[in-house]
C-alpha cells in the first residue's frame, strides 16, 4: 500500500492537539461561538476523542483532537493515532499542542494507522491525511513507514502463501528496488556449501530450505543482519500443541523485521555495507525428519545434541551466524521469534536484546525512546553456560528445567559468533495481540526502528 504524508502547501484543515488540562483554557481564547460549541459538545480532551469545529456557513474550519494526560499518554504511545479511525477523510495539518521533540514520532504514528492488510479482502479505509510538520523529514518518516508495512504484510501472510520460496520472491523484490545483489543456495545444494542445520531443520518439508544471502553498498563500515525465515513451525517430532501452533505463521517474524530494517538504510542511504542473511525452512514432520537426541554437526564444527526439535529457530541461526562471522562485519545482528521465555520475561510489546558492548546498548536504549519502539536489555550471563553443555556434544539445543530460556537460547547462538564480534541478539514477539493506536493486530516490527536509529551513534556515521 502507497505510505505518503500530504505534500506541503495542500489545502488541509487545521488540528488543535488538546490535553485533558488545556482545553477549557484553549476554548476560554476562542470567539463565543467556538466556546459554546465546545463546552455543548462535551469534549473533554481524552486520548481519541475528536470535535470538529464549524465555521459560520457550516463548514469545517478546524478540528480538536483528545491527547489525554500525561500519565495516560505513558500508558500506550502514538497518541495522536488514536484519533485517525474518527477523523473524516480528508486532509489535516497540526496547527499546535505537539512538542516539537514529539512531532516526528506522532507523525510517525499517524501513518502507522493508516496500514490495512489488504491481500485476502479489499480493508481498504480512505484514511485522514496528514500535512508533514514543519521540522519533521517527511521521506524518512514515509521510510519508516514503508518499512513497517513490509514487515507486517510478511506476517501477515499465511504459511499456504508465505513458505521459504515466496520470502525468497520478497527478499528478491526488495534487492530489485534498491539494487542490492542476492544469491539464495537451496535443498541438498546446502549440503554442498556446508550448512548442515539449516539442511536438517528443513528437509522434511516438501518446500526446499534454502540460505537468502543479500548485499548492498561498497563503503562503509560492514553490518550483517541474521534473520530467523522459519516460515511455518510444526514443533517437529515435538509437535506443538494446537493452541501453541495456532500463531506459527509468524515465526519467521524475525526475518520480516531484518528486511523491515534492510529497507530502512538502503533507503536512507547509509553509508555502510549492509548484508542479510536468512535462513528460510520450513519444520515438518515426514520420515526424514530430524529427531530427539539426534547429535548435528553445524558449520562451525560443533556439535548439538537435539533434545527438543521444537528449538529449531537458534538451529538454522546458528549456521548463519557462522557465516556472518566469516565475513569479519563490523556488527552483526540477529532477530528471531525465539523463546516463549522472553515473553513470560517482558511481554509481548516489548524487544529484549543481549549485547556484550555497553556503547550499542547505550545508543539502542536511547533511540527506543525517541522511536517509540521499546526494548529492553538481557544479560549473557555466562554462568548459564554450563545449561547448554549436555556432555555428550558441544552444545544442547533445548536445555531441561525451563529456567532461563531466552538466555540460553542467546548464549547458545553467541557460540557460532567470534569473540571478536560486535554481536547484537533480538528475541522479537513479531506480533501485536490486540490492537492499539499506531498498531493494528497482527504482525509487528520490532527492535528494527530503535537499531536503525542507534546505528549513526553506534557506527559512526
Amino acid at each position: 500500500m502507497t505510505v505518503a504524508l500530504a505534500p506541503a502547501g495542500t489545502k488541509a484543515l487545521p488540528i488543535h492537539v488538546l490535553g485533558t488540562e488545556d482545553v477549557a483554557l484553549w476554548a476560554g481564547q476562542q470567539s463565543d461561538r467556538v466556546r459554546t460549541w465546545v463546552e455543548a459538545s462535551g469534549f473533554k480532551g481524552g486520548i481519541g476523542a475528536t470535535l470538529t469545529i464549524p465555521d459560520d456557513a457550516g463548514h469545517p474550519e478546524a478540528a480538536l483532537i483528545g491527547y489525554g494526560t500525561p500519565a495516560s499518554r505513558k500508558r500506550d504511545r502514538f497518541a495522536l493515532a488514536a484519533a485517525l479511525p474518527k477523523l473524516a477523510a480528508g486532509a489535516y495539518r497540526i496547527e499546535s499542542g505537539i512538542e516539537t521533540d514529539l512531532l516526528e514520532q506522532e507523525t510517525l504514528g499517524w501513518l502507522l494507522a493508516s496500514y490495512s492488510f489488504t491481500r485476502y479482502r479489499d480493508n481498504t479505509v480512505n484514511h485522514a491525511t496528514l500535512v508533514a510538520p514543519d521540522g519533521v523529514d517527511a521521506e524518512r518518516v514515509s521510510i519508516l513507514a514503508e518499512a513497517e508495512f513490509l514487515t507486517r504484510d510478511l506476517i501477515n501472510t499465511p504459511a499456504s502463501d508465505m513458505g521459504p520460496a515466496e520470502l525468497e520472491s520478497a527478499a528478491c523484490d526488495l534487492a530489485e528496488k534498491h539494487n542490492a545483489r542476492i544469491s539464495v543456495i537451496t535443498g541438498d545444494d546446502l549440503l554442498k556449501d556446508n550448512f548442515p542445520m539449516i539442511h536438517t531443520v528443513g528437509r522434511a518439508s516438501d518446500r526446499a530450505p534454502r540460505l537468502i544471502d543479500m548485499s548492498w553498498g561498497n563503503r562503509g563500515p560492514k553490518i550483517t543482519l541474521v534473520g530467523k525465515g522459519v516460515c511455518f513451525d510444526t514443533g517437529g517430532l515435538n509437535i506443538k500443541p494446537g493452541s501453541s501452533m495456532g500463531l506459527m505463521k509468524k515465526d519467521m517474524g524475525g526475518a520480516a523485521n531484518v528486511l523491515g530494517l534492510a529497507h530502512m538504510i538502503m533507503a536512507s542511504g547509509l553509508e555502510v555495507r549492509l548484508r542479510v542473511l536468512i535462513p528460510a525452512v520450513e519444520n515438518a514432520i515426514s520420515g526424514n525428519s530430524f529427531r530427539p537426541q539426534d547429535i548435528l554437526t553445524s558449520r562451525k564444527g560443533l556439535t548439538v545434541e537435539i533434545n527438543n526439535t521444537d528449538a529449531e529457530g537458534r538451529l538454522v541461526l546458528a549456521d548463519a551466524l557462522t557465516l556472518a562471522s566469516e565475513g569479519e562485519p563490523n556488527l552483526i545482528v540477529s532477530m528471531a521469534t525465539l523463546t516463549g521465555a522472553a515473553r513470560v520475561a517482558v511481554g509481548p510489546d516489548i524487544a529484549p536484546y543481549y549485547t556484550d558492548d555497553d556503547v550499542a546498548a547505550t545508543s539502542l536504549d536511547l533511540s527506543a525512546r525517541r522511536m517509540a519502539d521499546p526494548v529492553w536489555r538481557m544479560p549473557f550471563h555466562e554462568p548459564y553456560e554450563t545449561m547448554i553443555e549436555p556432555g555428550i556434544a558441544d552444545l544442547d539445543n533445548a536445555p531441561k528445567g525451563g529456567f532461563a530460556g531466552s538466555i540460553t537460547a542467546a548464549l547458545f547462538l553467541r557460540r557460532f559468533v567470534s569473540e571478536q564480534d560486535r554481536y547484537i541478539h533480538f528475541d522479537i514477539y513479531g506480533w501485536q495481540p490486540n490492537p492499539a493506536p499506531g498498531r493494528p493486530k497482527g504482525g509487528a516490527l520490532q527492535g528494527a526502528r530503535a537499531l536503525f536509529a542507534a546505528l549513526p551513534d553506534m557506527m559512526d556515521l
